[in-house]
């Protein structure tokens, strides 16, 4: 039995193998209608989702199975008090696999160690989520041709934002990958991930202002400034409008460049870039259902 905690947790060339799945899901959705038949998915959020919950609820559907769960602690057992360990315990008797997100970092890897069938971390606090770094990886591969060979610039919360600290995890695999990191002072990516950086001699630079930089990018993944990751609601107020990319700075971007964001958007991407063909946040949301229904089926031995 085998679990997905990070992206590390498959190869270079396991992603493939699941990449190329989501590819041939994506072309022949007829052919995985039935996959699943039988089989149940349990989604176990313990904070709010909209696009992570549905996504998997969606994948699992698309396969032909069934879908239980709870979308927040409050409609759980865990207002009783109920430990992550029994919580898991008990869905293995429900469920076939089980999809967790959870505000504590580590508590996905505390249920898969209880679990008795495959566990799926959906996001953990400000630590990793897997299955949106696997969607970003595919839309990357798939509108890109590879996964290698260009700038990506990251640009908003690089301190709380789990989704970018799982991207650069995932993508130093990958060659020729140049990294700038675009945000205020008070939202730098953690020393760890620089040091890391700096070992493995990957080229990187952090920048404040995202017009300096705009040229130079054959990918920008924007992030949204998180309230809930923030102590105080004065530091949230003073930053959460420190980017907002409009098409006055889209002006300065390569025609190729792609634009990324986990989703869901505030306002640090103005709509009218909506209608871009450089945006591919969208694409990037179909892509997760993609990803997440070639994940269900690898772990679940059924492809």
């Amino acid at each position: 039995m085998r679990h997905l905690m990070s992206p590390l947790d498959f190869t270079t060339q396991e992603l493939d193998k699941l990449f190329d799945l989501a590819g041939d899901i994506e072309r022949n959705p007829g052919k995985y209608a039935h996959a699943c038949d039988g089989k149940i998915l349990a989604t176990c959020f313990y904070e709010p989702s909209t696009r992570t919950r549905l996504s998997f609820e969606s994948a699992m559907t698309r396969l032909g199975g069934r879908v239980i769960g709870f979308s927040d602690a409050n409609s759980s057992s865990a207002a009783k008090g109920e430990s992550v360990s029994d919580t898991i315990r008990v869905i293995s008797c429900y469920a076939d696999i089980c999809a967790m997100r959870h505000p504590k970092e580590g508590a996905p890897m505390v249920a898969a160690e209880r679990s008795g069938i495959p566990v799926i971390n959906a996001g953990d606090g400000g630590h990793q989520h897997p299955t949106q770094t696997l969607t970003d990886l595919l839309t990357i591969r798939s509108l890109k041709g590879s996964l290698g060979g260009f700038t990506i610039g990251l640009c908003g919360d690089l301190k709380f934002g789990r989704t970018v600290h799982s991207l650069i995890h995932a993508l130093i695999r990958y060659d020729n990958i140049r990294y700038l990191f675009i945000s205020p002072e008070e939202l730098r990516v953690p020393d760890y991930i620089t040091d890391m950086l700096r070992g493995r001699g990957i080229p990187f630079r952090e920048v404040i202002r995202l017009e300096d930089v705009m040229p130079d990018l054959d990918l920008l993944y924007m992030t949204r400034v998180q309230k809930e990751r923030f102590f105080n609601e004065e530091d949230y107020v003073r930053l959460k409008d420190f980017y907002i990319l409009d098409a006055q700075k889209l002006a300065r971007a390569k025609d190729d460049m792609l634009i990324l964001h986990p989703l869901p958007r505030v306002n640090e991407i103005s709509v009218e870039v909506d209608d871009d063909p450089r945006a591919a946040y969208f694409k990037q949301a179909q892509y997760g259902v993609y990803v997440r229904m070639a994940l269900i089926l690898t772990l679940l031995e059924l492809a």
